[in-house]
């Protein structure tokens, strides 16, 4: 069996006339096929038809729109009274609000009107598409074409095959997602689908960074709009969709997934949900907003009012991109340690109390900066707990000698970019690899549905595979598998790894001058652009 979408007498059916079901039939209409809605509420199909006109003849008066258009749209959008004027549609497509119970209801009407051979799709962003179709009895006809919101702006259309899908009715529908000016791809039957799915990783992550006192919701969100290019931080995204939308959207992904840690939601986004601060919507969520609507951001910028330090010891000097960052500022690069000057490392993955555990380092002088992405715009900074803030504040005023912005957060492994990143990455990864959607399909999903700078795979090149596997490897071996208690667990780490770095420095340096003979020279310094030892 196959059906025709190039067809010239195409016909598809929209119950359900609200924002998205007038989307639908527009993209429909404008796509030269019939589109006919059906609404339950009387007279609620032909105020969408005229409301749809009314937005197409504003596209007319500012030229984007031709006349022609208008009347061709006008003429290929049809309106039903009943739900047996949909009894000659080829597809119907379903835009209901999310209820299991009610698209159940729904779609056992419609197949007592439509032909067996009628496509029946639901529009739904969250529910499974084989509990729509359980109680039917052509199921292989039934698929989610998930649409998303602005649907005339937003290129981006979701085909779910479900588990009796046929490939007919998969291939139809990703004729017609093109036919409407679309970009179609694939999906598996997942809780919340790819888009939904894919969108858990920066959302989830960026609220365990928060709940772990890492960083504040500012913070977080000027860190991945300036360094990795992202439209909008994750809470400024929460507080855009709104609260109500995407708590309950992450509950029941998680509960899909049967409690998979990676998708844990926060009790502090439920505490928001509960109080009714739903984000923009309400005038405060994440944020609080003006009476014009506006962001009010408690901003995200460290500014020490010290000395710039005259010199800063870097120990890494092979890492090219940290040195010539030091290089830019002025400062004095020392490649062996003075026991003054602040130690500065870019670690990837650790967190500063971690490498100065490892390195022998003193824990109260270094300052760890992160150095993924544009720099140029901002520099992330972190110290281990009980470091001199004297010695940290000589190094951030050091930095933003550079005119970068620089954030200072508490320690963390991976920083926020590092570490969002390479979720991001992580769960894509993981989408493509158990056959959700292809790797392109997942790529594509996530740079038109959400805005992305680049898809999660591509996310992964950028950061650097061996970087992106290296920082998800130190994160589990810092934190551990119990994400519940991450909080509690990280700080006793850092707590002991603090003392244990002092110990371990103070032997250290010990050890340097019994072997050097209590002997002294000059500082290191820099020649010819290297960092060198005297």
């Amino acid at each position: 069996m196959a059906l025709d979408i190039n067809r010239a007498d195409l016909t598809v059916g929209v119950v359900g006339t609200g924002a998205m079901g007038r989307g639908i039939a527009q993209v429909t209409a404008q796509g030269g096929m019939k589109a006919i809605m059906f609404d339950a509420a009387a007279g609620g199909a032909a105020k969408a038809k005229a409301a749809i006109l009314e937005t197409l003849k504003g596209l007319v008066a500012k030229g984007r729109l031709t006349e022609a258009d208008l009347a061709k749209t006008d003429a290929n959008l049809g309106v039903a009274d009943t739900i047996e004027g949909l009894k000659g549609c080829h597809v119907i497509v379903e835009a209901v609000f999310e209820n299991l119970e009610v698209k159940q209801k729904l779609f056992g009407e419609l197949e007592a009107v439509v032909s067996p051979e009628t496509i029946i799709a639901s529009n739904t962003s969250s529910i499974r598409i084989a509990s729509i179709a359980r109680a039917l009895k052509h199921r292989n006809r039934v698929c989610g074409m998930h649409y998303f919101n602005p649907v005339p702006l937003m290129k981006l259309v979701e085909v779910i095959r479900a588990a009796d899908t046929a490939q007919w009715v998969v291939d139809a529908m990703v004729a017609l997602g093109k036919r409407q000016t679309r970009v179609p791809v694939v999906v598996g039957d997942t809780p919340g689908f790819l888009v939904n799915l894919g969108g858990t990783a920066i959302g989830t992550e960026g609220l365990r960074i928060y709940q772990e006192g890492r960083a504040s919701p500012s913070q977080i969100d000027a860190v991945m709009r300036d360094t990795c290019g992202f439209r909008m931080g994750p809470f400024e995204l929460m507080d855009l969709t709104g609260i109500d939308v995407n708590f309950p959207a992450r509950k029941i992904i998680y509960e899909g997934f049967f409690h998979d840690r990676r998708m844990t939601p926060s009790p502090y986004h439920e505490s928001l949900y509960a109080a009714g601060k739903l984000g923009r919507k309400t005038g405060g969520g994440w944020y609080d907003y003006d009476s014009k609507g506006a962001k009010v951001d408690p901003g995200a910028d460290h500014l020490p009012s010290v000395i710039p330090a005259a010199s800063v010891v870097l120990m890494d000097t092979h890492n090219e991109k940290l040195v010539n960052l030091v290089m830019s500022t002025g400062a004095k690069a020392l490649g062996a340690d003075d026991g003054k000057s602040p130690i500065l490392v870019a670690p990837v993955g650790t967190d500063c109390t971690t490498t100065a555990v490892e390195r022998g380092l003193d824990p109260k002088r270094t300052v760890a900066v992160d150095l993924t992405g544009d720099i140029a715009k901002r520099l992330t900074i972190m110290t281990a707990p009980g470091a001199d803030d004297l010695v940290r504040d000589a190094a951030a005023a050091i930095l933003a000698r550079t005119g970068a912005k620089v954030t200072l957060i508490k320690d963390s492994p991976g920083f926020i970019a590092q570490r969002m990143c390479a979720m991001i990455a992580n769960l894509g990864c993981e989408m493509a690899m158990i056959g959700i959607a292809s790797a392109a399909d997942v790529d594509t999903a996530m740079t038109l549905g959400l805005n992305y700078p680049r898809g999660p795979l591509a996310l992964a090149d950028w950061l650097g595979v061996k970087n992106t596997h290296e920082i998800l490897t130190q994160i589990q071996a810092i934190t551990g598998d119990d994400q519940k208690a991450i909080a509690d667990a990280t700080a006793e780490l850092q707590k002991l790894s603090h003392q244990m770095a002092e110990q371990l420095y103070k032997q250290t340096q010990a050890d340097k001058t019994h072997a050097a003979g209590q002997t002294s020279g000059t500082d290191p310094d820099v020649k010819d652009g290297e960092v060198v030892d005297a």
